[in-house]
């Protein structure tokens, strides 16, 4: 298993705008593409207006299938078009993580 660490930071006053969106429209079609939803976490204490969201694959071809057929899906595409016109997101940092050999998955 791999994990994929996706970290946005938000312009400050747009985080709960965007996490409504999210919920409603973008979670239901990522589920349905990319499967082992982790969760969804929001910054309280140090770097604010900063979410993480965590998903979990089987490898990076497992992952690189999912996204591929997620991208070609018209839902996505409106919706992602939707979370741009929101002008929230100032930043994204991508990770893929491995887990440690006594770690749970692993």
């Amino acid at each position: 298993m791999i994990v994929e660490h996706r970290t946005y930071t938000f312009r400050p006053g747009t985080v709960d705008g965007w996490l409504r969106k999210y919920e409603t429209e973008g979670l239901p079609i990522q589920k349905r593409h990319l499967g082992r939803f982790i969760g969804l976490f929001v910054s309280e204490i140090g770097a604010l207006h900063t979410t993480v969201l965590i998903w979990g694959y089987d490898s990076l071809a497992d992952r690189e299938a999912r996204r591929a057929a997620m991208y070609a899906d018209p839902e996505w595409q409106s919706f992602i078009s939707g979370v741009w016109s929101l002008n929230a997101i100032q930043s994204q940092n991508v990770m893929i993580m491995n887990p440690a050999p006594f770690s749970p998955g692993a």
